[in-house]
């Protein structure tokens, strides 16, 4: 399942549809613009804690899974706090990889 969703998030970064980067989640998320978010296990506690809120204050579904490590390396990248997924589909199809469905 975890490698599913690693594909899943290597697709959505190839697609165009996903966001990293603290800052830049933040900023999508008040605009409206994200539909899920995958938090690090290995985040620090203020940055996993101001993604959180933020996501929860705007409806945002969010998650936590895998650790910064594997986050990067799913989308080609250095190690990331945390994902923002901005397309729907991906994003349900990544939900429900999470959720076991």
């Amino acid at each position: 399942m975890s490698q599913a969703v690693l594909n899943m998030l290597g697709f959505a970064q190839k697609a165009g549809k996903l966001v990293s980067g603290e800052e830049a989640i933040l900023d999508k998320i008040r605009r409206g613009q994200v539909e899920l978010v995958i938090i690090a296990t290995d985040v620090s506690k203020n940055t996993g804690k101001k993604i959180a809120d933020k996501a929860a204050w705007y409806g945002v579904p969010t998650y936590t899974f895998s650790t910064k490590e594997e986050l990067g390396g799913a989308i080609g990248k250095s190690p990331r706090a945390a994902l923002a997924i901005v397309d729907k589909n991906f994003a349900q199809r990544i939900a429900n990889l999470l959720d076991g469905s």
